[in-house]
């Protein structure tokens, strides 16, 4: 057994024992601390990076997107004009008791249609990229909130921007892999998802 095999192999328990360590970014008011604009352009840029349920859903989108989709940056477009609308809902406290089962649904709905290779027509896309969208922003903007949120939110848009454009070129060199490739990358995304919402269960 090569070991290459092996780690395939165990992938899924290595996600599932790192997954409540990993996910649960979501702890606290992360731009509220800073008092100038650039630390809070600098929170907002990294706090899509700080919960792997958040840069996993948008590096899928763009993936899908490119691999999957009939137009390739309609569903990417729609997720980062959501996500702003999200995070300024975020910052005014808007009660949204279903945004974090929603957020893993992303990655679980995201997993299944890259492992899958659904296709979905544009509106069909751009709905399912809106309403992830929405749910993703509103917690970063719950704990980007502070004197200096529009950094925070040209920080965080930057950030998204940038995962899905390495979503967008996974998604273009994943037709040059073979098709098992795409199916274990998903199905793994998709098992991330199933315990990200074990706790809501």
């Amino acid at each position: 057994m090569t070991s290459r095999y092996r780690l395939l192999r165990a992938l899924p328990a290595m996600l599932a024992l790192a997954a409540p360590a990993l996910c649960m970014a979501h702890t606290g008011n992360d731009a509220g601390a800073h008092h100038d604009a650039v630390s809070a352009l600098w929170a907002g840029f990294a706090h899509p990076f700080t919960g792997v349920d958040h840069w996993a859903a948008m590096i899928a989108i763009g993936a899908w997107s490119a691999a999957g989709s009939r137009r390739v940056l309609v569903a990417p477009a729609v997720f980062a004009v959501m996500l702003v609308v999200g995070a300024m809902l975020g910052f005014m406290n808007a009660p949204m008791p279903v945004v974090e089962p929603m957020i893993a649904c992303s990655v679980l709905v995201m997993g299944l249609l890259i492992g899958m290779r659904w296709q979905l027509p544009g509106w069909a896309a751009a709905a399912m990229a809106g309403v992830f969208a929405l749910c993703h922003g509103i917690a970063h903007g719950l704990e980007l909130a502070g004197p200096f949120e529009a950094c925070s939110l040209a920080g965080m848009l930057l950030a998204a921007l940038m995962l899905q454009g390495a979503g967008l070129a996974l998604g273009a060199w994943a037709p040059q892999r073979p098709a098992w490739a795409q199916r274990l990358g998903g199905a793994a995304l998709a098992l991330f998802g199933v315990v990200l919402l074990g706790p809501f269960a």
